[in-house]
């Protein structure tokens, strides 16, 4: 079923819409969740609760691509919950492993205002700058520190040894970094 029967189940209202967006979608959304958390369960909870987000959501929202719509939401609870957890002192996943990555690129520090302001400039300059890369090289960036992939596996699909794609995202960061930098950005 095409993304578009998929959300016009959802403003009909009916709840096909949850087994069609499952069908769908529901192996992308618990990889997503499972990379952060590395736990079956909250994984399948997260994808449950993105189901009702969804379904909460749609209408008014109408998303453009429901794929990145479901994963923003999958992405977004299973971090709320890897947060809670982390507190807690538990958790893992590759979401420590990310942080550890881009933590040169992370500010503290600041007020919840202030680093709200500065996400939504960081988020710009970010989309600029990746803009700019190369179709391999923004895939890549993209499945480490948005979807949380193992670097292995994405080497993999991208064709590529580990220690290439490695090496590409160190650059990228060091140059993320610079980008950052002449926009104004302080890091």
């Amino acid at each position: 079923m095409s993304d578009e029967q998929i959300i016009a189940l959802y403003w009909e209202r009916s709840e096909s819409a949850i087994v069609e967006t499952e069908a769908a979608y529901g192996k992308y959304c618990h990889k997503i969740a499972m990379n952060i958390l590395a736990n079956n369960e909250d994984a399948d909870e997260c994808v449950n609760d993105t189901y009702a987000r969804a379904w909460s959501s749609i209408p008014p929202e109408r998303p453009n691509k429901l794929s990145a719509f479901l994963g923003r939401i999958t992405r977004n609870l299973a971090l709320h919950v890897w947060e809670k957890h982390h507190a807690e002192k538990r958790g893992g996943g590759q979401f420590n492993i990310v942080l550890s990555e881009l933590d040169e690129l992370l500010s503290d520090g600041s007020s919840n205002v202030e680093r709200q302001i500065e996400a939504a400039s960081i988020t710009e300059a970010l989309n600029r700058f990746l803009s700019e890369q190369s179709d391999v090289n923004r895939r890549l960036f993209v499945r480490r520190y948005w979807h949380t992939d193992k670097l292995e596996e994405i080497a993999v699909d991208l064709g590529m040894s580990v220690s290439k794609a490695k090496s590409i995202l160190f650059r990228m960061r060091k140059n993320l970094k610079i980008h950052l930098e002449q926009e104004g950005i302080i890091i």
